[in-house]
């Protein structure tokens, strides 16, 4: 039974290191693997704008099992397995949801393991953080669990969906053999990343700060936190990052301030499923909004990203702007999960 400490690092440029594999967090994948994943995702983009799709996953099918609601990743998720010829068998295992699984007291491991006996592989996403991890590595199951995010824990495929879209569209470049972007808009200089809003509670923005910081990018990571003082980014989060001397950290609470020089604003709504109590929900909804005053005064080829949905901490007049790219950036996640699915079932 392995655990994840053991898993650091292990998912390579070898393909061979991926097949049969978990993915439970961003720290089991190196920058050999990263580039090789990105690489893939792009080759799957081409697939589906020149020919739909392919059969390379015939006859596989996938379980998508999920106990909290969710539209892009499941969603992703599943055009991404019908996209390379596979299907999938889905599970909803949330309140009022078509299992009876949890309502007759079966445990989490006991599901996944039954559900394994007709599928390849299974995504997940459950409340309880750390429920993926202990479903994929507690021994029982044999086939690969990949998380699709475990409360307010990670969310290692919408991170590495991120992670592309800037990759694929500030031409960044990563320390490892063929890893320098070589187009025409290729980076040069420290990255600034913003991470706005609900810090606290967003699994996304714990993901996508872990992966950047141990990427190994070719010039300094600056991570600027803007947030109320109520929903800061986790201590966790800042001593895993701390660990990494290319990348720096920053506090902010004036978002005009936190973008002079920002090359992504990563924007996140407050999340009210995870306030016990409305008020303190109510104390900070609407904190930030990026609207078109925000945009006139931020740096020219800043992008401006965002997990979805978004309640209103993004007005829709910035839609038409080319900056937004966050409808670009659910597009990548259908790529980047077919790269996932392909490289994990043995077909890149």
């Amino acid at each position: 039974m392995a655990t994840l400490t053991e898993l650091t690092d292990q998912l390579t440029s070898d393909p061979a290191s991926w097949e049969g594999s978990p993915l439970i967090s961003v720290s089991q994948i190196s920058t050999s693997g990263l580039q090789l994943l990105f690489q893939t995702a792009q080759s799957m983009r081409s697939l589906v704008r020149s020919q739909g799709g392919d059969e390379r996953l015939k006859r596989r099918v996938l379980a998508s099992v999920f106990y909290e609601a969710s539209t892009r990743t499941s969603c992703s998720f599943q055009a991404a397995m019908m996209r390379l010829g596979g299907t999938f068998i889905h599970v909803d295992g949330g309140k009022g949801g078509n299992t009876s699984a949890s309502k007759k007291g079966e445990s989490l491991e006991d599901t996944i393991k039954c559900l394994e006996c007709y599928t390849d592989a299974t995504v997940l996403r459950h409340p309880t953080t750390g429920s993926v991890q202990k479903v994929a590595l507690g021994g029982g199951t044999v086939k690969p669990v990949i998380n699709a995010g475990d409360g307010v824990g990670e969310h290692p495929t919408q991170a590495l969906l991120d992670f592309f879209t800037i990759w694929d569209e500030l031409g960044i470049s990563l320390d490892v053999s063929g890893g320098e972007d070589v187009g025409e808009g290729k980076h040069e200089g420290p990255l600034v990343v913003v991470l706005l809003g609900d810090l606290k509670h967003g699994r996304t923005v714990h993901s996508l700060a872990k992966l950047l910081a141990r990427s190994s990018l070719k010039h300094e990571l600056v991570l600027r936190y803007c947030s109320p003082k109520a929903l800061e980014m986790p201590e966790h989060v800042k001593d895993y990052v701390k660990d990494f001397p290319n990348a720096k950290q920053e506090l902010y609470t004036d978002m005009i301030d936190a973008v002079k020089g920002a090359h992504v604003l990563y924007v996140t709504r407050v999340q009210r499923e995870r306030f016990e109590n409305p008020d303190d929900y109510n104390a900070v909804k609407g904190a930030y909004v990026v609207d078109k005053s925000l945009m006139d005064v931020a740096p020219s080829k800043m992008i401006v990203m965002h997990p979805l949905p978004r309640v209103d901490e993004i007005s829709t007049e910035v839609d038409s702007d080319d900056r937004a790219s966050y409808f670009r950036q659910m597009e990548n996640g259908m790529f980047v999960r077919m790269a996932i699915l392909a490289l994990i079932l043995g077909a890149p």
